[in-house]
């Protein structure tokens, strides 16, 4: 009995852990975009070093801006993807308690996380690309074209009605079925499992994250706001009809864009 409730407070314990990893980690993200966000609005010369403001960019500030993208993933995925992280360390405390093989729930997030940081590539490069040819403001990194804005929020609006989307977000809203259906066993299973389940929440959140650059890439109020519809989208009980509703309002958004820039000036 005495040992019953020792490994009782071990777990318990283990489970508190986790929730404040994930939890620290996320405030340590945003405490980070916070400072860069500063450095932007100051525009101050030790700031400016922190971020790329330039059209030409070399490898120190692709580096720059890669990381951002991956600390801004970070913060605004994680939480997201608690429940799941979650559910997977519970499934191996019982099976630590069963003297079953056991895996660091690190594996498992990490797999997750580097599906996001293959994403920051990409958005890196498309932010590259669109400054370049100077759609992107390389002060508040939005959209200086209402045509460019207009077919990105289109396009994220008729995203939240296809079968992809249907299909990734329902997979995102059953981390039981998942773990049931794909479990791999060791060390490397579990970070492929982290990049499975990676891979279905890209899909399901790809687009999402182009609205940034249409609002700001550092404008941290629609960070919060895409993070905190995305959070919605995976754990509410309506979150189906929620992420459809978004998209008739994305697209009546991005429609306006482009109209005011046509037939109101």
């Amino acid at each position: 009995m005495h040992n019953q409730t020792t490994l009782e407070n071990l777990l318990k314990r283990d489970k508190i852990t986790l929730i404040s990893s994930i939890a620290g980690i996320t405030i340590v993200a945003w405490l980070y975009l916070y400072y860069l966000a500063l450095g932007m609005d100051s525009m101050s010369m030790d700031h400016a070093l922190d971020m790329p403001q330039m059209h030409h960019w070399g490898s120190v500030e692709f580096l720059l801006m890669f990381i951002m993208w991956v600390v801004m993933m970070i913060g605004m995925m994680l939480p997201s993807a608690s429940p799941m992280i979650l559910l997977f360390a519970a499934v191996n405390r019982k099976r630590r308690e069963r003297k079953g093989l056991y895996v660091p729930t690190a594996f498992f997030a990490s797999g997750y996380i580097f599906v996001w940081a293959c994403f920051s590539i990409l958005a890196t490069l498309a932010q590259w690309k669109l400054q370049t040819l100077s759609l992107l403001s390389s002060m508040n990194m939005a959209s200086t074209s209402p045509v460019l804005g207009g077919v990105i929020l289109i396009g994220a609006g008729i995203f939240q009605w296809t079968s992809l989307k249907y299909a990734c977000l329902t997979h995102c809203r059953s981390p039981l079925d998942f773990l049931m259906q794909d479990w791999r066993e060791g060390q490397w299973g579990a970070f492929t499992m982290g990049v499975k389940h990676g891979g279905y929440c890209l899909g399901c959140c790809w687009v999402l994250m182009l609205i940034l650059f249409v609002t700001g890439v550092m404008n941290l109020l629609w960070v919060a706001i895409i993070a905190a519809f995305v959070f919605l989208e995976k754990a509410a009980r309506s979150g189906l009809w929620i992420g459809r509703v978004a998209g008739i309002l994305l697209i009546g958004w991005g429609v306006w864009l482009i109209a005011e820039k046509f037939f109101f000036k």
